[in-house]
């Protein structure tokens, strides 16, 4: 069999529904939103992970678009900040209509799939993006927000980040309200960046499934960003879906102390590590040539699934890239082009072609489906919660 041919197929009837990519901030970071100077109608490589054609000839037909802000953004700025990565969303589906669809539903991305476009949704990426308000969580829903992850690389007032260290031990009072209200009103609960502790709470608080919207498995690379087996082992009883990331440095052992040198090399160059502007990209480049990378393949994430199957089901797993989030990419999974390169990977390895329609399409559409119903019968019983962070964790903040 020729496997890579019938991965184009299998991927022209079930596309990837990826769970995160970091376009929306790439462009504010590059060109201050300057969709000229950066048109994904033209080839971006070099400069980008995703372009228009490199979406379709990876087989991409539903993508979470991340409207990440930096933690050193906060209160009302980083508010205001979401705001702009939420316009340029709305922007990019405006001026490439042919190519994309604004998603909101789980029918609006198989209606998406049907009409031959890329059903774009929108994902927060932190807690600070709402400034600690249960009323801007609301107003991001209503402006298409479909996800929120609880939190960054920070810790939070109401949660602890899986990169920080631990101060609350999960969620605080207010921490298992926003996770009720976003069951309420149908936002996804993604728990990528966030400390174990806040993992197993959200999940059992939530009535709704839970994702991980770019996290991989913890027992194939011990990193705190990736999943614990017991978190993975209890998606089955919540019905949410662990969508496995590519970035190396989570993935890869041989990449953590690596990654860790590339970054304090960044850092004493003034910029931050998350940077990948040409400038950023050139200190890495130098970097790399004095310090060779350890180098994740396409079978690097193929075993991170391999273990994620295994111990969560099939029914419970996806894909979610963080293209554009990180400066490099695994070898055969360069940019948004390489999905078909994994899906002949997991065949070769005897995925069945249900197994991975499932992987790439419907647990995704599933999942929001599934949050979708939820949200009808809670709100069929209960209104908009007003409460506060101060009412509900007053005495630890003082």
């Amino acid at each position: 069999m020729d496997h890579l041919a019938r991965a184009h197929e299998l991927l022209a009837a079930h596309p990837v529904v990826d769970g995160h990519n970091d376009l929306p901030w790439a462009l504010r970071e590059q060109v201050g939103y300057d969709l000229d100077a950066r048109d994904i109608a033209a080839d971006q490589r070099g400069l980008l992970h995703t372009d228009l054609a490199r979406l379709r000839a990876g087989g991409v037909g539903g993508q979470f678009w991340s409207v990440y802000v930096r933690t050193d953004l906060t209160g009302d700025a980083a508010v205001s900040a979401t705001l702009e990565q939420i316009d340029v969303v709305a922007e990019l589906i405006a001026r490439y209509p042919t190519h994309l669809r604004r998603a909101l539903t789980a029918d609006d991305l198989e209606k998406a799939r049907a009409e031959g476009r890329i059903a774009s949704l929108m994902g927060a990426e932190g807690g600070h993006s709402i400034n600690n308000s249960l009323g801007t969580l609301r107003a991001l829903y209503e402006l298409g927000v479909r996800y929120m992850t609880l939190t960054h690389n920070d810790n939070i007032d109401w949660a602890d980040s899986a990169t920080d260290l631990r101060r609350l031990g999960g969620l605080s009072a207010f921490g298992h309200e926003v996770v009720r209200e976003m069951n309420r009103i149908g936002m996804l609960v993604d728990l990528s960046h966030v400390a174990d502790g806040v993992m197993r709470d959200a999940i059992a608080t939530s009535t709704a499934p839970v994702i991980f919207s770019h996290s991989s498995a913890r027992a194939v690379c011990d990193h705190p960003r990736n999943i614990p087996d017991d978190v993975l082992a209890a998606l089955p009883a919540n019905g949410g879906v662990a969508m496995a990331t590519f970035v190396p440095k989570f993935v890869l052992p041989e990449a953590v102390a690596w990654t860790l040198a590339a970054d304090r090399n960044m850092r004493e160059h003034g910029l931050h590590h998350l940077d990948t502007t040409p400038q950023a990209m050139r200190i890495h480049e130098d970097f790399e040539a004095a310090h060779p990378r350890p180098e994740a393949t396409v079978a690097t994430i193929a075993d991170h699934l391999d273990h994620m199957r295994a111990v969560a089901g099939i029914d419970h797993i996806g894909i979610g890239g963080d293209y554009d989030g990180t400066a490099f990419t695994p070898r055969g999974l360069e940019d948004v082009s390489g999905y078909p390169n994994l899906i002949a990977e997991l065949l070769r390895r005897g995925w069945s072609e249900g197994d991975l329609a499932k992987l790439t399409w419907q647990n995704a559409v599933r999942v929001l489906r599934d949050a979708e119903a939820v949200a009808r019968d809670e709100q069929s019983t209960r209104g908009p919660s007003h409460a506060t962070i101060e009412e509900l964790d007053g005495g630890r903040l003082r």
